[in-house]
């Protein structure tokens, strides 16, 4: 997000993310992050 607070979050469903896997890589300012779904169907982001 920017510097408009007043701007709505793009709203983004796990199917898109995720497709067939149940992790994906995040890079975010030069680091990588790991994000799982869990056997029980929850987020878990990792460094």
């Amino acid at each position: 997000m920017g510097k408009d607070t007043n701007q709505t979050p793009r709203i983004l469903d796990t199917e898109e993310i995720f497709g067939h896997e149940r992790a994906v890589i995040i890079r975010h300012a030069g680091e990588s992050y790991r994000l799982l779904i869990t056997k029980q169907g929850k987020l878990v982001l990792n460094k």
